[in-house]
């Protein structure tokens, strides 16, 4: 495991928006728009089951993430990892809840009905 900067958890546990690439089925990256955290030296991902994301993490643990402050977007670490932790039920809905007060100000994420949430916790590997 890679040590994360202390640049990188700065900008991992305030409100900037990651952008986090895993593989598709056929080998081609998927990039999309992430709210992220720590979790102790682990980086926290959550979305929505049946997701595009959630179904490449879950298939192929491989992951890069490249975030920046929301105001200077030149500024970025860019991190590459493996998803070494899954999570469902309660405790992933206690993280986008986590989330939702992060980037939104919400003590509740406004959960649809029947929507199932999934955390990812990632190891990085290699911080630049």
């Amino acid at each position: 495991m890679a040590k994360l900067t202390d640049h990188a958890r700065e900008l991992l546990t305030g409100p900037n928006f990651a952008f986090v690439a895993e593989l598709m089925e056929d080998g081609w990256p998927h990039v999309s728009p992430v709210w992220v955290d720590l979790e102790g030296d682990l980086i926290l991902v959550n979305t929505a089951v049946g997701r595009l994301k959630e179904r490449n993490l879950r298939r192929d643990e491989r992951v890069a993430l490249s975030i920046s402050p929301l105001d200077n977007p030149y500024d970025h670490v860019d991190i590459r990892g493996r998803v070494v932790r899954v999570i469902d039920g309660d405790e992933a809905v206690a993280h986008i809840d986590r989330l939702g007060k992060k980037y939104r100000g919400w003590d509740r994420y406004p959960l649809p009905e029947g929507e199932q949430r999934v955390s990812f916790l990632i190891e990085p590997i290699s911080v630049r």
